[in-house]
């Protein structure tokens, strides 16, 4: 395949970091550089000649900057085709010279607005020239190398010094591609704000560069995650990240979330086998595992206090796929690293999102992600008894863990710590019959424990079962039209029943 070298270049960046290197190639290899503003003063003060870009078009930069290349010679260098007869006599009777290479590193429009800048400085870091140089030169692939972003100086600094400055069509359609990724990118950035409110019925989302995973869901599926894993989290220690574990990761930091007191969670397959609190990170685990000793193998552990030395050694004997903390003690990290698989991830900062995308048949469904945690006076007493303090406590916890559990979803717990749960049943009535089975497995004594559903009870079948095996206090949203049934129910046997009014199903 042919090559073209490079002898002519436009340079117009914002960041100038990692530029020098670049420049300097140039100029050693003959190019002739163009250059605006900032970037030809960074230039100039390298020694290295530059041409301003005025010079060239014979007219200023105006309106603050606002239209610097935004002119005919500089994007008729750029876009006249080589190989085109009409085209090159054009360009000699325009004097217009052509440009072989693009570099533009765009305003930062994503960081301002992150920053919480006004609207006005907003609306300044809307790139428009530089914009419309990436699309030119990345439309001309045939004749020009198109340098998008600095994630791309690089690659362009191999060219220069392995290839002395020449170019295959392959290698400049690879960064043609790569340049209407960022364009679309800061494109849909600059949509989604525009359209904060949601005033147009429009998706965008753009997230990149995706990190190829060792698989999808099972070996025979292939999978990509698109998105910063490391604006939440360091990751110690371990293996690769799968797919499975970036799921799992994801509702082990969701339900851990509902937690401010000392908390440990054990999840598997995203359903919480063991959650607990306690005085101590290592009580909060010791209960929390008490909960199933077996589903905990190869679980993803999640606490949201620092692991010390004490927690570390008591749940270094468990085999478990990753554990997940706001920090760890060195001590810590001496004992955990001893499995050299063990993921351990620092979780940087709380987890918060406001939006739920998903891919439902041939499109995608987007929602709020649900984040209504019940509090005291979000609870409605339905029956003549009260609960207790120490009930409506355990409601509220039960009522987390629920709300971030498969539906149909029934949840026993007593003192700050999951007794069993019934997840991902089709049967309310299964689900139930699944957590008491289960606590009478682990050894738990459901007399005086709590017990939440994520819906409501279409029939009094559930808290006639849950009184015999023992259960005092029950939270429900309700919303049934037979609610009174299970009232009633409540009320002829002892039981007091409350309900928020706030439905939490997950699937």
């Amino acid at each position: 395949m042919s090559t073209k070298k490079i002898q002519s270049a436009l340079i117009s960046v914002f960041h100038k970091d990692g530029l020098e290197p670049i420049v300097r190639k140039l100029d050693e290899q003959g190019v002739k550089i163009y250059s605006t503003g900032g970037t030809e003063k960074f230039i100039k003060e390298l020694g290295i000649d530059v041409i301003p870009v005025e010079s060239l078009t014979d007219y200023p930069s105006i309106f603050g900057g606002r239209v610097k290349t935004l002119h005919p010679k500089i994007f008729g260098g750029i876009l006249h085709r080589r190989d085109n007869e009409s085209d090159l006599v054009e360009a000699g009777k325009f004097e217009i010279p052509p440009i072989d290479l693009v570099i533009v590193d765009l305003y930062p429009f994503e960081e301002t607005v992150a920053s919480g800048a006004s609207e006005e400085d907003i609306i300044e870091k809307i790139d428009i020239g530089g914009i419309a140089l990436i699309r030119a030169g990345a439309k001309n692939y045939k004749d020009v190398v198109m340098v998008s972003s600095r994630q791309y100086y690089q690659d362009l600094q191999n060219i220069l010094e392995n290839q002395n400055g020449e170019t295959t069509e392959e290698e400049r359609k690879l960064f043609a591609a790569k340049a209407f990724a960022t364009s679309s990118h800061y494109d849909s950035a600059i949509f989604n704000w525009m359209n904060g409110n949601d005033q147009l019925p429009e998706f965008r989302i753009s997230s990149g560069p995706g990190r190829v995973l060792r698989y999808g869901e099972n070996p025979h599926q292939k999978g990509t995650f698109y998105g910063d894993l490391s604006e939440y989290f360091d990751q110690l220690h371990g293996k690769e990240i799968s797919y499975n574990n970036l799921v799992d990761i994801e509702a082990a930091v969701q339900l851990m979330a509902e937690f401010d007191e000392t908390a440990f969670g054990i999840l598997k397959h995203n359903n919480a086998c063991g959650i607990a609190t306690g005085s101590t990170t290592k009580e909060a685990y010791q209960r929390a595992f008490a909960a199933d000793t077996i589903s905990a193998f190869g679980g993803v552990l999640v606490s949201n206090k620092e692991i010390d030395k004490e927690a570390a050694e008591e749940m270094n004997s468990l085999f478990f796929e990753i554990l997940i903390a706001p920090s760890f003690s060195v001590e810590a990290l001496e004992v955990l690293k001893t499995k050299k698989n063990r993921i351990l991830l620092v979780q940087k900062k709380p987890w918060h999102q406001q939006t739920q995308y998903k891919s439902l048949l041939n499109g995608t469904i987007v929602q709020d992600y649900d984040l209504k945690s019940e509090t005291k006076d979000d609870l409605e007493v339905k029956t003549k008894k009260q609960p207790t303090a120490d009930e409506v406590e355990d409601l509220l916890f039960a009522a987390k863990v629920c709300k971030q559990s498969k539906s149909n979803t029934i949840v026993l717990a007593k003192g700050g710590q999951l007794l069993a749960s019934g997840v991902g049943q089709t049967s309310r009535v299964d689900a139930l019959n699944q957590a008491i089975e289960k606590a009478g497995k682990f050894g738990f004594d459901l007399n005086g424990a709590v017990m939440a559903s994520d819906a409501f009870f279409p029939f009094p079948d559930c808290v006639e079962i849950a009184h015999k095996a023992g259960i005092t206090a029950v939270i429900q949203p309700g919303g049934s039209i037979k609610d009174q049934d299970s009232i009633d129910y409540c009320d002829a046997n002892g039981l007091a029943m409350v309900m928020t009014g706030v439905r939490h199903f997950k699937h």
